[in-house]
């Protein structure tokens, strides 16, 4: 009969979320992963299956803090223009309060992964889709609502805003002066009203 574990998966992801996005995927170890889970190798082998279930555990770990802080933070608008801005907000404090200079996560594991693991490259592309999805409903609502304009379809700027979002988090890791990084996201943002 197998061993029960006697951990909490929760806090195991949190703290190997951690260490994959400060070191990268290729640059952490498995003894990066013991020191920093306090697992043994066998028990992180036996829970997890590999270095890279448990990096696809810890990225949708990740994901889902973060859709629940956008979920959160988009609660109360009550129309896009107000909506869209939340969702720069939201960016803009997460480079602000990035010390560490890290910057997010998935937009990282994007240059680094996608081309070399297909599974990564699946739950990139998952991601993706939901984010563009999410972009496309505020655009088209905020069309329907006559703030924004029609010049280009819902889709097209949803994709618009996207790439916009990922280039902030990868400008962000390097500069971080608010009033500049407030400029660019209101310059972004004129494209669509």
């Amino acid at each position: 009969m197998p061993k029960e574990a006697t951990f909490s998966r929760k806090e195991v992801l949190q703290k190997a979320s951690a260490v994959f996005h400060q070191k990268g995927y290729n640059g952490t170890s498995m003894q990066d992963l013991v020191d920093s889970t306090g697992l043994n190798r066998s028990s992180i082998y036996n829970s997890f299956g590999s270095k890279l279930q448990l990096f696809l555990e810890a990225l949708a770990f990740y994901q889902s803090s973060n859709n629940a802080r956008m979920n959160k933070s988009l609660l109360g608008h009550h129309n896009a223009s107000d909506t869209i801005k939340a969702v720069f907000e939201l960016y803009l404090q997460d480079i602000l309060a990035d010390k560490d200079k890290k910057g997010c996560l998935l937009v990282n594991c994007k240059s680094e992964m996608a081309n070399q693991e297909a599974n990564v490259q699946s739950f990139l592309e998952n991601n993706q889709e939901r984010t563009l999805a999410m972009l496309e409903d505020i655009v088209y609502n905020g069309q329907m609502e006559r703030v924004f304009n029609e010049t280009q379809s819902a889709s097209d700027y949803a994709l618009y805003l996207y790439a916009s979002l990922q280039g902030l988090r990868m400008t962000g890791i390097l500069h971080q002066n608010e009033q500049q990084l407030r400029t660019l996201i209101n310059t972004i943002l004129k494209v669509i009203h």
